[in-house]
């Protein structure tokens, strides 16, 4: 391919670029990983993951993908034949349901149209109607990567408590952790799984989980065979900072940077910024005369704001253009919205002139694209971003 000149403008939903800082702690020599200076890392990152989460409980590092985190979740805490109660947010939600049933679980699904947050009434009322507490988890996404809708963890526990019910509260948080507020501990959630590629700015390659005790209770008494997603494995060694197996170790050397990063800039102002930017991706989305893939205004995520294109563009040959001609990457559609929409990641160390370059090579990708719109977004955008 021929020379680019200039930075490539990555902004997908995850991976998200990786801080300059973050590339060099990555690029440290390697170390002894049964050594005592791997232990404090050990120690350091593990402590420090938690704040994230906002827990006192403990979070788990696997070398993995969220996937993997995934799997994690369901071999330690259900069994072939067990019940869970899903709710259609997405694409990724599609995924775990998958998951969890080649493993033999059986998935009830809440039907959705990909535009909404998982509604804690229609939980609220299947739970209700569980009078045998068949139920043994309720797995719901936090943010959609799919769709760019946030769903109510907070109000989905609150359902489960008011219908009484025992069901485990699990929830990815694979593209929300770093980037939205997330309370692990004061939502009550009984496992969040999550990755490193997304708001924690790192490359794949690490799968987190974050347990209640509760959950780690329920995984000690039952759950499937495992051995590489074993907690009870990874407990015991993390009380002294080391892993059971051969840990991913320079990545670790970049959490502990990431943490540091999050520190220094405050993470509410972290989540402040992801806000901002946002909000001013949907007034261009809006000035633009296109609309978001999110109908509900209170479910929009600020991490990514997908965009559906006018009936008959293909949104996949806009996103070809723009990449071609402007060094721009943009989210591709997944399954069912694939050629209909595209998304804007804005997520990670985004920040204001990222954004405004990502908008104004969309703007210019549109005209050259011959795509029905409004010009102007970009100066929408700029205006909500100096106010």
């Amino acid at each position: 391919m021929p020379y680019r000149v200039g930075q490539h403008f990555l902004h997908i939903p995850g991976p998200s670029p990786v801080p300059d800082r973050v590339r060099a702690a990555i690029g440290r020599q390697i170390i002894d990983h049964r050594s005592p200076e791997f232990a404090a890392l050990g120690h350091e990152v593990l402590s420090g993951i938690r704040e994230i989460f906002n827990t006192q409980h403990p979070v788990l590092i696997f070398p993995s993908s969220g996937t993997g985190a995934w799997e994690s979740a369901i071999v330690n805490t259900l069994n072939v034949g067990d019940r869970v109660l899903m709710v259609e947010t997405g694409h990724f939600a599609d995924l775990w349901r998958r998951l969890a049933e080649n493993w033999g679980v059986e998935v009830d699904m809440i039907p959705g149209d990909w535009r909404d947050w998982a509604d804690p009434e229609v939980i609220r009322a299947r739970l209700a109607a569980d009078h045998e507490h068949k139920i043994k988890a309720v797995m719901v996404v936090h943010n959609e990567t799919s769709t760019g809708v946030v769903s109510p963890i907070a109000q989905i526990r609150h359902a489960i408590d008011d219908a009484g019910h025992p069901a485990l509260l699990m929830v990815d948080a694979i593209s929300s952790l770093g980037s939205l507020p997330f309370l692990h501990d004061a939502w009550g959630i009984d496992v969040t799984v999550s990755c490193s590629q997304k708001g924690l700015m790192l490359p794949p390659g690490l799968g987190l989980v974050a347990l209640s005790p509760r959950a780690v209770e329920v995984a000690r008494s039952g759950g499937s065979h495992r051995s590489y997603w074993d907690w009870s494995a990874m407990l015991a060694a993390n009380a002294d900072g080391v892993f059971p197996y051969t840990p991913a170790t320079n990545l670790l050397f970049g959490l502990s940077e990431v943490l540091s990063l999050l520190k220094e800039e405050g993470i509410q102002q972290v989540f402040a910024r992801h806000d901002r930017l946002a909000a001013a991706t949907r007034a261009a989305v809006d000035a633009w005369g296109l609309e978001t893939q999110c109908l509900n205004e209170a479910a929009h995520s600020s991490v990514l704001t997908g965009v559906v294109m006018p009936e008959g563009v293909d949104a996949d040959a806009v996103r070809e253009l723009i990449r071609a001609r402007y060094n721009l990457s943009l989210g591709q559609g997944l399954s069912r919205l694939k050629g209909r929409i595209f998304r804007i990641g804005h997520l990670g160390q985004c920040n204001e002139l990222t954004l405004m370059a990502a908008l104004s090579g969309v703007e210019m990708g549109f005209a050259d694209s011959q795509v029905p719109f409004t010009p102007g977004g970009v100066q929408a955008a700029m205006e909500v971003l100096r106010n």
